[in-house]
Protein backbone atom coordinates (compact mmCIF):
# COMPACT_ATOMS: atom_id res chain seq x y z
CA UNK A 1 0.00 0.00 0.00
CA UNK A 2 3.06 2.37 -1.00
CA UNK A 3 1.07 5.71 -1.14
CA UNK A 4 2.23 7.88 -4.18
CA UNK A 5 2.60 8.36 -7.29
CA UNK A 6 4.74 10.87 -9.86
CA UNK A 7 1.04 12.41 -11.04
CA UNK A 8 2.47 13.32 -14.58
CA UNK A 9 4.04 9.86 -15.51
CA UNK A 10 1.19 8.07 -13.67
CA UNK A 11 4.40 6.29 -11.70
CA UNK A 12 4.55 4.82 -8.16
CA UNK A 13 6.66 6.63 -5.78
CA UNK A 14 7.17 6.00 -2.30
CA UNK A 15 6.89 8.19 0.24
CA UNK A 16 9.87 9.45 2.18
CA UNK A 17 12.58 7.11 1.00
CA UNK A 18 15.46 8.56 1.88
CA UNK A 19 14.13 9.52 5.04
CA UNK A 20 13.42 5.62 5.59
CA UNK A 21 16.95 4.18 4.16
CA UNK A 22 18.58 6.71 6.62
CA UNK A 23 16.80 5.70 9.71
CA UNK A 24 16.74 1.68 8.82
CA UNK A 25 20.65 1.58 7.60
CA UNK A 26 20.42 -1.35 5.06
CA UNK A 27 24.07 -0.47 3.93
CA UNK A 28 25.17 -2.46 6.85
CA UNK A 29 22.84 -5.56 5.77
CA UNK A 30 19.97 -7.60 7.64
CA UNK A 31 16.33 -8.71 7.08
CA UNK A 32 13.89 -6.48 7.14
CA UNK A 33 10.15 -6.08 6.89
CA UNK A 34 8.07 -4.34 4.38
CA UNK A 35 4.26 -4.82 6.04
CA UNK A 36 3.19 -2.60 2.82
CA UNK A 37 4.74 -4.07 -0.25
CA UNK A 38 1.89 -2.47 -2.86
CA UNK A 39 4.34 -2.02 -5.84
CA UNK A 40 7.85 -2.91 -4.19
CA UNK A 41 8.83 0.92 -3.69
CA UNK A 42 10.84 0.17 -0.23
CA UNK A 43 11.65 -3.03 -0.91
CA UNK A 44 13.64 -3.09 -4.13
CA UNK A 45 15.50 0.32 -2.95
CA UNK A 46 16.06 -2.16 0.56
CA UNK A 47 17.29 -4.97 -2.05
CA UNK A 48 20.04 -2.63 -3.64
CA UNK A 49 22.45 -3.24 -0.76
CA UNK A 50 24.42 -5.68 -0.37
CA UNK A 51 23.60 -8.50 2.43
CA UNK A 52 19.93 -7.60 2.70
CA UNK A 53 17.02 -9.55 2.75
CA UNK A 54 13.33 -8.61 2.71
CA UNK A 55 10.23 -10.34 3.55
CA UNK A 56 7.14 -8.69 1.97
CA UNK A 57 3.72 -8.42 3.37
CA UNK A 58 0.20 -7.25 1.44
CA UNK A 59 -3.25 -8.07 1.91
CA UNK A 60 -3.70 -6.80 -2.14
CA UNK A 61 -3.55 -10.21 -3.77
CA UNK A 62 -2.75 -8.17 -7.16
CA UNK A 63 0.77 -7.33 -5.29
CA UNK A 64 1.88 -10.67 -5.94
CA UNK A 65 2.31 -10.14 -9.36
CA UNK A 66 4.73 -7.31 -8.90
CA UNK A 67 6.54 -9.53 -6.05
CA UNK A 68 7.75 -11.94 -8.79
CA UNK A 69 9.11 -9.20 -10.49
CA UNK A 70 11.36 -8.77 -7.55
CA UNK A 71 11.81 -12.08 -7.03
CA UNK A 72 13.21 -13.25 -10.06
CA UNK A 73 15.81 -9.81 -9.48
CA UNK A 74 16.85 -10.87 -6.05
CA UNK A 75 15.74 -14.57 -5.68
CA UNK A 76 16.71 -15.78 -2.37
CA UNK A 77 16.98 -12.44 -0.73
CA UNK A 78 13.13 -11.49 -1.01
CA UNK A 79 10.21 -13.50 0.02
CA UNK A 80 6.29 -12.16 -0.22
CA UNK A 81 3.35 -13.51 1.73
CA UNK A 82 -0.35 -11.98 1.08
CA UNK A 83 -1.52 -11.48 4.37
CA UNK A 84 -2.67 -9.02 6.60
CA UNK A 85 -0.94 -6.78 9.87
CA UNK A 86 -3.15 -8.74 11.86
CA UNK A 87 -1.25 -11.66 10.27
CA UNK A 88 2.13 -10.59 10.96
CA UNK A 89 2.67 -13.40 13.42
CA UNK A 90 1.62 -16.22 10.74
CA UNK A 91 5.32 -15.72 9.30
CA UNK A 92 8.27 -17.93 10.43
CA UNK A 93 10.79 -16.01 11.41
CA UNK A 94 12.96 -18.13 14.59
CA UNK A 95 16.28 -17.77 12.85
CA UNK A 96 15.61 -14.26 11.66
CA UNK A 97 17.34 -10.97 13.50
CA UNK A 98 14.57 -8.20 11.98
CA UNK A 99 16.81 -5.00 11.38
CA UNK A 100 13.41 -3.05 10.95
CA UNK A 101 9.49 -3.42 10.16
CA UNK A 102 8.18 -0.52 7.65
CA UNK A 103 4.72 0.30 7.23
CA UNK A 104 3.35 2.81 4.68
CA UNK A 105 -0.51 3.17 5.06
CA UNK A 106 -1.22 4.95 1.99
CA UNK A 107 -2.58 3.43 -1.48
CA UNK A 108 -0.88 3.75 -4.79
CA UNK A 109 -2.49 4.99 -8.02
CA UNK A 110 -2.62 1.89 -9.38
CA UNK A 111 -4.54 0.69 -6.46
CA UNK A 112 -6.95 4.33 -6.55
CA UNK A 113 -7.15 3.84 -10.26
CA UNK A 114 -8.13 0.20 -10.05
CA UNK A 115 -11.80 0.31 -11.41
CA UNK A 116 -12.65 -3.26 -9.48
CA UNK A 117 -11.26 -1.87 -6.11
CA UNK A 118 -13.77 0.91 -6.46
CA UNK A 119 -11.84 3.14 -3.88
CA UNK A 120 -12.21 6.51 -6.50
CA UNK A 121 -15.22 8.89 -6.23
CA UNK A 122 -14.64 8.46 -10.11
CA UNK A 123 -15.26 4.74 -10.12
CA UNK A 124 -18.48 3.32 -12.01
CA UNK A 125 -20.53 0.78 -10.64
CA UNK A 126 -20.97 -1.34 -7.10
CA UNK A 127 -19.27 0.31 -4.53
CA UNK A 128 -16.12 -2.24 -3.46
CA UNK A 129 -13.58 -0.68 -1.72
CA UNK A 130 -12.15 -4.36 -0.35
CA UNK A 131 -8.33 -4.39 -0.65
CA UNK A 132 -8.43 -7.92 -0.37
CA UNK A 133 -8.70 -10.81 2.96
CA UNK A 134 -12.39 -8.89 3.31
CA UNK A 135 -15.72 -10.28 4.29
CA UNK A 136 -17.74 -7.34 3.19
CA UNK A 137 -18.00 -4.39 1.09
CA UNK A 138 -18.66 -0.79 1.02
CA UNK A 139 -22.11 -1.71 -1.12
CA UNK A 140 -22.78 -4.22 1.86
CA UNK A 141 -21.98 -1.41 4.14
CA UNK A 142 -24.11 1.49 2.12
CA UNK A 143 -26.97 -0.41 1.58
CA UNK A 144 -27.53 -2.70 5.01
CA UNK A 145 -25.86 -0.61 8.15
CA UNK A 146 -28.93 1.32 10.19
CA UNK A 147 -28.67 5.50 10.16
CA UNK A 148 -26.88 5.72 13.22
CA UNK A 149 -24.03 3.58 12.44
CA UNK A 150 -23.28 5.12 9.44
CA UNK A 151 -23.44 8.44 10.78
CA UNK A 152 -20.68 6.97 13.38
CA UNK A 153 -18.83 5.43 10.52
CA UNK A 154 -18.38 8.61 7.90
CA UNK A 155 -18.29 10.98 11.38
CA UNK A 156 -15.70 8.82 13.73
CA UNK A 157 -13.50 7.82 10.46
CA UNK A 158 -13.74 10.34 7.82
CA UNK A 159 -14.91 13.12 9.95
CA UNK A 160 -17.25 14.40 8.21
CA UNK A 161 -19.02 17.17 9.34
CA UNK A 162 -22.12 16.28 8.05
CA UNK A 163 -22.35 12.64 8.53
CA UNK A 164 -25.72 12.77 10.01
CA UNK A 165 -27.11 14.50 7.00
CA UNK A 166 -25.92 11.87 4.42
CA UNK A 167 -26.30 9.21 6.80
CA UNK A 168 -30.22 10.29 6.39
CA UNK A 169 -30.05 10.52 3.01
CA UNK A 170 -29.05 7.55 1.94
CA UNK A 171 -31.21 5.41 3.99
CA UNK A 172 -34.13 6.92 2.40
CA UNK A 173 -32.44 7.06 -1.36
CA UNK A 174 -31.85 3.23 -0.85
CA UNK A 175 -35.61 2.42 0.34
CA UNK A 176 -35.86 3.27 -3.86
CA UNK A 177 -32.46 1.51 -5.09
CA UNK A 178 -29.55 -0.19 -4.02
CA UNK A 179 -26.97 2.54 -3.94
CA UNK A 180 -23.97 2.17 -6.08
CA UNK A 181 -21.02 4.53 -6.07
CA UNK A 182 -22.52 7.29 -8.91
CA UNK A 183 -25.63 7.10 -6.44
CA UNK A 184 -23.70 8.18 -3.38
CA UNK A 185 -21.28 10.81 -4.62
CA UNK A 186 -24.75 12.11 -6.04
CA UNK A 187 -26.21 11.81 -2.38
CA UNK A 188 -23.10 13.53 -0.71
CA UNK A 189 -23.07 16.44 -3.47
CA UNK A 190 -26.56 17.42 -2.87
CA UNK A 191 -26.71 17.04 0.83
CA UNK A 192 -23.74 18.60 1.72
CA UNK A 193 -24.13 22.97 2.62
CA UNK A 194 -20.84 22.98 3.73
CA UNK A 195 -18.71 23.18 0.50
CA UNK A 196 -14.68 22.95 0.34
CA UNK A 197 -13.23 23.70 -3.05
CA UNK A 198 -10.07 22.01 -1.64
CA UNK A 199 -11.34 18.80 -1.54
CA UNK A 200 -14.17 16.81 -3.30
CA UNK A 201 -17.27 16.43 -1.55
CA UNK A 202 -17.35 12.54 -1.19
CA UNK A 203 -13.55 12.78 -0.15
CA UNK A 204 -14.18 11.78 3.35
CA UNK A 205 -16.71 9.45 3.38
CA UNK A 206 -15.14 7.62 1.14
CA UNK A 207 -12.15 7.16 3.08
CA UNK A 208 -14.54 6.33 5.68
CA UNK A 209 -16.29 3.83 3.85
CA UNK A 210 -12.41 2.23 3.05
CA UNK A 211 -11.04 2.46 6.50
CA UNK A 212 -14.25 0.38 7.96
CA UNK A 213 -14.09 -2.02 5.22
CA UNK A 214 -10.73 -2.92 5.81
CA UNK A 215 -11.01 -2.59 9.51
CA UNK A 216 -8.11 -0.35 9.06
CA UNK A 217 -8.26 0.74 12.81
CA UNK A 218 -7.87 -2.69 14.12
CA UNK A 219 -5.23 -3.99 11.50
CA UNK A 220 -3.08 -0.72 12.72
CA UNK A 221 -3.14 -1.24 16.26
CA UNK A 222 -2.60 -5.48 15.89
CA UNK A 223 0.06 -4.56 13.23
CA UNK A 224 2.04 -2.20 15.92
CA UNK A 225 1.72 -4.59 18.48
CA UNK A 226 2.75 -7.27 16.14
CA UNK A 227 5.61 -5.23 15.04
CA UNK A 228 6.86 -4.55 18.16
CA UNK A 229 6.66 -8.18 19.49
CA UNK A 230 8.38 -9.49 16.92
CA UNK A 231 11.66 -7.55 16.48
CA UNK A 232 14.52 -7.67 18.77
CA UNK A 233 16.53 -5.09 20.81
CA UNK A 234 17.54 -2.47 18.33
CA UNK A 235 15.32 -2.98 16.10
CA UNK A 236 13.52 -0.32 14.55
CA UNK A 237 9.47 0.26 13.96
CA UNK A 238 9.14 2.94 11.30
CA UNK A 239 5.36 3.97 9.93
CA UNK A 240 4.62 6.39 7.44
CA UNK A 241 0.37 7.68 8.21
CA UNK A 242 -1.82 9.99 5.88
CA UNK A 243 -4.45 10.95 7.69
CA UNK A 244 -4.91 12.44 11.24
CA UNK A 245 -6.31 8.97 12.61
CA UNK A 246 -3.47 7.13 11.73
CA UNK A 247 -1.44 9.50 13.48
CA UNK A 248 -3.24 9.21 16.51
CA UNK A 249 -2.87 5.62 16.91
CA UNK A 250 0.26 5.56 16.34
CA UNK A 251 1.94 8.42 18.15
CA UNK A 252 -0.32 7.16 21.16
CA UNK A 253 1.11 3.38 21.12
CA UNK A 254 4.87 5.32 20.30
CA UNK A 255 4.58 7.43 23.35
CA UNK A 256 2.98 4.71 25.74
CA UNK A 257 5.65 2.12 25.41
CA UNK A 258 8.29 4.75 25.43
CA UNK A 259 7.33 6.70 29.02
CA UNK A 260 7.02 6.07 32.26
CA UNK A 261 3.53 6.54 33.67
CA UNK A 262 1.96 7.42 36.73
CA UNK A 263 -2.05 6.44 37.74
CA UNK A 264 -2.29 9.79 38.85
CA UNK A 265 -1.08 13.73 38.02
CA UNK A 266 -0.47 13.62 41.73
CA UNK A 267 2.08 10.67 41.91
CA UNK A 268 5.20 11.00 40.33
CA UNK A 269 5.96 8.55 37.66
CA UNK A 270 6.87 5.02 38.28
CA UNK A 271 10.07 3.99 37.01
CA UNK A 272 9.71 -0.04 37.70
CA UNK A 273 9.06 -1.23 34.36
CA UNK A 274 11.64 -0.96 31.45
CA UNK A 275 9.92 1.46 28.96
CA UNK A 276 10.09 -0.76 25.25
CA UNK A 277 10.78 1.61 22.92
CA UNK A 278 13.31 4.88 22.21
CA UNK A 279 11.23 7.31 20.61
CA UNK A 280 14.05 9.39 19.13
CA UNK A 281 11.89 12.33 18.19
CA UNK A 282 8.01 13.39 19.59
CA UNK A 283 7.83 14.97 16.60
CA UNK A 284 7.10 13.03 12.84
CA UNK A 285 8.98 13.80 10.14
CA UNK A 286 7.75 15.12 7.06
CA UNK A 287 8.53 15.24 3.74
CA UNK A 288 10.78 17.90 1.94
CA UNK A 289 9.60 21.12 0.20
CA UNK A 290 11.00 19.04 -3.18
CA UNK A 291 9.24 15.97 -2.50
CA UNK A 292 5.98 17.97 -1.96
CA UNK A 293 6.52 19.71 -5.51
CA UNK A 294 7.48 16.45 -7.38
CA UNK A 295 4.71 14.59 -5.77
CA UNK A 296 1.84 16.30 -4.04
CA UNK A 297 0.34 13.59 -2.66
CA UNK A 298 3.00 13.03 -0.31
CA UNK A 299 2.33 16.59 1.48
CA UNK A 300 -0.10 14.64 4.60
CA UNK A 301 2.80 12.43 5.09
CA UNK A 302 4.50 11.49 8.47
CA UNK A 303 7.01 9.38 9.24
CA UNK A 304 7.40 8.66 13.12
CA UNK A 305 9.63 5.43 14.38
CA UNK A 306 11.03 4.30 17.59
CA UNK A 307 13.87 1.65 18.48
CA UNK A 308 13.16 -1.51 20.66
CA UNK A 309 15.71 -1.11 23.69
CA UNK A 310 14.82 -4.64 25.16
CA UNK A 311 14.04 -7.98 24.38
CA UNK A 312 10.46 -8.16 25.58
CA UNK A 313 8.00 -10.60 23.39
CA UNK A 314 5.08 -10.04 26.21
CA UNK A 315 4.25 -6.72 27.27
CA UNK A 316 1.56 -4.38 28.50
CA UNK A 317 -0.84 -1.62 26.39
CA UNK A 318 -3.28 0.10 26.94
CA UNK A 319 -4.15 1.09 23.43
CA UNK A 320 -7.16 -0.94 22.85
CA UNK A 321 -9.16 0.66 25.49
CA UNK A 322 -7.82 3.80 24.66
CA UNK A 323 -9.71 3.69 21.03
CA UNK A 324 -12.42 1.33 22.15
CA UNK A 325 -14.99 3.76 20.40
CA UNK A 326 -13.44 3.52 17.25
CA UNK A 327 -13.15 -0.41 17.54
CA UNK A 328 -16.60 -0.47 18.76
CA UNK A 329 -17.42 1.07 15.37
CA UNK A 330 -15.48 -1.28 13.36
CA UNK A 331 -17.87 -4.03 15.01
CA UNK A 332 -20.88 -2.66 13.26
CA UNK A 333 -19.32 -4.92 10.88
CA UNK A 334 -20.47 -7.96 12.59
CA UNK A 335 -23.79 -7.67 11.52
CA UNK A 336 -22.61 -7.65 8.06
Amino acid sequence: MCATILPEKHMHYPVLLNEIISIISPQYGGTYIDCTFGQGGYSSRILEFAGTKVIAIDRDEDSFKKSLDIKSKFEERFFFKNLKFSQLNNLKLKNENIKAIIFDLGYSYVQIKDKKKGLSFDSKGDLNMKMGLNDFSASDVINKLDEIELEKIFKFFGEERESKKIAREIVIKRKIKKINTEDLVKIIERTKKIKNFKIHSSTKVFQALRIFVNKEISELIYGLINATKTLKKDGIIAVVSFHSLEDKIIKYFFKSLSEAKSISRYVPKTTTKKNLLNLISKKPILPSSIEVKQNPPSRSAKLRYAVKKYEFYDFETDIFSKFKYLIDIENYSKKL
